[in-house]
C-alpha cells in the first residue's frame, strides 16, 4: 500500500504534512498520539503516507482524515485495528460496510466532531444543571471545561433513565465495574508492558482496546440473557 516519493505538495496543490504537523493537528483531540503510534498504524496498513526521496513520511489531507477516523473508532468504540482495517478496505472498494453495532460511518463524518461547553452540553442533551452535576459526582461523566459528543450521548441516556426513576447515584457501581475491568486488562498487558520500546507500547495500547471490546461483547450478552429471563 506504499506510495512513491512525495513532493512538498499534492497534485491538487495542497501542502503535505510532516509527522510533527500531524501530531500538532491531532494531539488536542487524541493526546496519546505519538510518532511511534503513527508508525505502528502504518505497519498495520491503516494509513499509507507518501515518502520523500530522503525517506521522510508526508501526510495528505486524506491521510489526516483517515487517521482521525481510525483513532476515533479506537477511542469511542474500542474496535480492534483489524476490524477498522476491514471496514476501510470495504470503503476503499466503493462499498458501504457496517461497523459492529450497526453503525455506518465514513472518515469524513468524524473530521468535524463537535465540542461543547457546559451550558451547550446541557442544552444539547435536554438535561438540567443538577443532572449533569449528579452525573459528574457519580463519575459517569468526567468534569471538563469542554465536552465531546460521547458526553452528550451519556447525558441524553441519563435523561431517559431519569424518566424511569433511575438516577445517576444508582449507577455508581458502573465506575467500580469499569475499574475492575481495567485491572483485568492491565494484568493481561503485563508481558507486553515489560518491554519498554515504542513498538511494544503501541501494541499494548491496541491489545488493551481489543480486550475492552471483547469484555463489552460479554457484558452485552449477559444483559441480553438477563432481559430474556425477565420476559419469560
Amino acid at each position: 500500500m506504499g506510495r512513491a516519493s512525495a513532493q512538498a505538495r499534492e497534485p491538487g496543490g495542497s501542502t503535505l504534512l510532516s509527522i510533527g504537523q500531524v501530531l500538532a493537528r491531532l494531539s488536542p483531540e487524541f493526546p496519546d498520539l505519538t510518532p511511534s503510534k503513527l508508525r505502528f498504524l502504518e505497519e498495520r496498513q491503516l494509513i499509507s503516507p507518501a515518502r520523500t526521496e530522503s525517506g521522510y513520511r508526508k501526510f495528505s489531507a486524506r491521510d489526516l482524515e483517515r487517521l482521525r477516523f481510525v483513532l476515533a473508532m479506537q477511542r469511542d468504540h474500542y474496535l480492534p485495528l483489524k476490524v477498522i482495517r476491514g471496514y476501510l478496505d470495504e470503503m476503499d472498494a466503493g462499498r458501504q460496510p457496517t461497523l459492529p453495532g450497526g453503525t455506518v460511518q465514513s472518515p469524513s463524518m468524524l473530521s468535524g466532531e463537535r465540542r461543547f461547553t457546559r451550558d451547550e452540553l446541557i442544552r444539547e442533551a435536554g438535561a438540567t444543571t443538577m443532572l449533569l452535576g449528579d452525573a459528574i459526582s457519580a463519575s459517569l461523566i468526567v468534569p471538563a471545561d469542554v465536552f465531546g459528543e460521547d458526553s452528550v450521548a451519556v447525558l441524553r441516556s441519563l435523561v431517559e433513565l431519569q424518566r424511569s426513576g433511575i438516577e445517576p447515584r444508582h449507577l455508581r457501581g458502573f465506575r467500580a465495574a469499569a475499574e475492575r475491568e481495567l485491572g483485568l486488562i492491565e494484568s493481561a498487558l503485563i508481558p507486553v508492558a515489560r518491554r519498554k520500546d515504542a513498538s511494544s507500547r503501541a501494541k499494548a495500547a491496541e491489545l488493551a482496546r481489543e480486550i475492552a471490546g471483547q469484555l463489552e461483547i460479554v457484558r452485552s450478552s449477559i444483559i441480553r440473557s438477563a432481559l430474556s429471563k425477565l420476559q419469560q
